[in-house]
């Protein structure tokens, strides 16, 4: 793909088409109120990713990922009905991403492999993120914290019921964990693990279900994004506007 201009990222965003607003948590659907606190760890269930921040990522940053995030899964919800076809949900989902200023060199899911007959899909996440972001990365920690919080949870909690709505579907699910921190410059440094699973029985509490292998097939895209920061910024308006009606039921702050 060509490079995105800052016109073409507004005009694409304000032509999206996007699923009608549900009141699934009350009636009204107002804006969230988010704190984004830029010096503190901080991480949010946004639909069906789990999306953290290391200390030291700006605010405006913060929401900017947050509300990317969130754009392009309505996007592919709206695109992509069938929710069987998890592969065709991310290749819309990937498309809104690469135009509003995220690049990834590649898009290919491989099959995840596990020595023993059983896995846990945190354990996997938790594998593939060590691989991208280091063992000793403080991002690493930061997702950990999350995972662990969401196993903390009963059920019926708000964070969990908005995972489970967003991101599971009868025998398939999808999910992803988005990880920013801050570079060494002005830059922010983004990861982005993207799941699959197709199984032969029913799905349920998808993080923390035990799989055997022979019963479920898991994928995975695991890579490093690069943000044309100016595209982001200059479309962080159109982005706000389209998705305001969203929020409250799409996003839940983590206490991790």
């Amino acid at each position: 793909m060509n490079a995105i201009s800052a016109d073409h990222a507004r005009s694409y965003v304000y032509n999206l088409e996007l699923p009608p607003v549900t009141r699934t948590r009350g009636e009204s659907a107002d804006t969230a109120k988010l704190n984004f606190d830029g010096v503190k760890n901080q991480a949010m269930v946004v639909g069906s990713d789990i999306v953290s921040f290391v200390k030291g990522v700006r605010p405006e940053r913060r929401e900017d990922i947050v509300n990317s995030s969130l754009l392009a899964q309505l996007a592919a919800k709206k695109k992509v009905k069938d929710t069987a076809k998890i592969y065709d949900w991310y290749n819309a989902y990937f498309d809104v991403l690469m135009n509003i200023g995220w690049v990834m060199q590649d898009r290919s899911f491989a099959t995840y492999t596990e020595a023993s007959e059983n896995f846990e899909a945190h354990e996997a996440i938790i594998k593939v993120a060590t691989s991208l972001l280091g063992p000793t990365a403080a991002a690493l920690t930061v997702v950990k914290s999350a995972l662990g919080a969401l196993k903390s949870m009963s059920e019926d909690s708000p964070w969990i019921t908005l995972f489970n709505r967003e991101s599971q579907s009868a025998n398939t699910a999808r999910f992803q964990v988005t990880q920013t921190e801050q570079g060494d410059s002005d830059e922010f440094l983004v990861s982005l693990i993207a799941f699959g699973i197709e199984a032969k029985a029913k799905l349920t509490q998808v993080l923390f279900f035990k799989f055997s292998s022979n019963e479920a097939t898991l994928k995975h895209y695991s890579g490093k994004v690069t943000i044309n920061a100016d595209v982001l910024s200059t479309a962080r308006k159109p982005i706000k506007d389209r998705i305001s009606e969203f929020t409250k039921n799409y996003i839940e702050e983590l206490p991790i």
